[in-house]
């Protein structure tokens, strides 16, 4: 493209497929022709009689393209399976998530997106839970027109990716829970309504909770039971996080679980624990509430490291957390 400072002396035909790179106003300052505007005869006649000294436009040279074609482009090459173009508004194309789940960016091929020039494409943090219909990334073309090799680049690059963000959807699995016997009747309803509001919200089935014995083998009976039941992912509540002669801990190694990753790094949820039996994960839930993200993928001590980028947890980083119940704030029950 070419930039051109135009002044009064011209015909408009040396205006028409020329972009306006400002607003131009009437004599009562309304705007009567907006920036990026591709001028044809009937806006260029208009022009010429409005009161401007110096008229700053773009020439699009062979294969250039205005921002908003390019920008539907962009934006269409940027979106990856669980997510869709939602609309165009004020230069910037929204980007949504067609499912509950958790939001996926290809870092590398953002990175490398953003490095070309004239292209903005911003994002929610890797690994979010969202909803239906959430915008989770934005995407422009800063300038008014942009070279077509540039879209073209960033086309094959989202082609190589499958697109450079995604929304992976919740697998349904059945799920067992165990809880220490000490738990009184308030302390038992308050931990199931939580949980099973939890569980349901990822679309997950909960089969009812079983309370354990402080022995051993009470525990491992009815992890026994909820194995046979069919469970998917256990999880464990009520353990002495650090105690390692708790009987959850004996009873895990009398059933052949291994032991993954003992405490997270994340505050709160630092006493999180994840085991593997027989591929099964089995999550023991700290006091604060369970920190997993339930999607089918394997979660073990690789995952739970990375929880440290963005570990340190606030009621200000509520984003993090899914949204349980509308019109409640992410991460909150009631």
């Amino acid at each position: 493209m070419k930039a051109h400072a135009i002044h009064k002396d011209v015909t408009p035909a040396m205006l028409v497929g020329r972009v306006l790179c400002h607003d131009v106003r009437d004599p009562v300052r309304k705007v009567a022709a907006h920036k990026g505007d591709v001028i044809d005869e009937a806006s260029a006649r208009t022009l010429l009689g409005l009161p401007w000294e110096e008229l700053h436009v773009l020439e699009m040279e062979p294969g250039d393209i205005h921002e908003e074609q390019a920008g539907k482009r962009l934006a269409a090459a940027v979106v990856g399976d669980g997510v869709e173009v939602k609309g165009y508004s004020e230069g910037k194309w929204s980007l949504a998530a067609t499912r509950r789940g958790l939001f996926r960016v290809r870092a590398d091929a953002l990175r490398r997106a953003n490095a070309l020039e004239g292209i903005s494409v911003y994002t929610l943090f890797h690994g979010l839970p969202v909803e239906p219909g959430e915008v989770v990334a934005r995407c422009k073309i800063t300038p008014l027109v942009i070279a077509g090799t540039t879209i073209e680049t960033i086309e094959r690059l989202g082609g190589e990716v499958k697109g450079l963000v995604a929304v992976d959807g919740f697998r349904p699995f059945t799920v067992g829970a165990v809880a220490r016997e000490s738990l009184d009747d308030r302390q038992r309803a308050r931990f199931e309504k939580s949980l099973r509001a939890k569980i349901d919200w990822f679309g997950a089935r909960l089969l009812p909770i079983r309370y354990a014995g402080p022995a051993v083998s009470d525990v491992a009976k009815e992890l026994n039971e909820l194995h046979a039941a069919g469970v998917e992912v256990l999880i464990v509540a009520g353990a002495s996080a650090l105690d390692p002669l708790d009987p959850v801990f004996g009873a895990l190694a009398r059933v052949g679980a291994r032991m993954d990753r003992h405490g997270a790094p994340a505050h709160p949820g630092s006493l999180l624990w994840i085991a593997s039996w027989e591929g099964r994960p089995v999550v023991g839930m700290p006091s604060c509430g369970m920190f997993s993200e339930a999607t089918g993928e394997r979660v073990g001590n690789l995952e739970l490291a990375e929880l440290g980028h963005g570990g340190l947890l606030s009621r200000d980083s509520a984003y993090r957390f899914p949204p349980y119940r509308a019109n409640v704030a992410r991460g909150e029950l009631e």
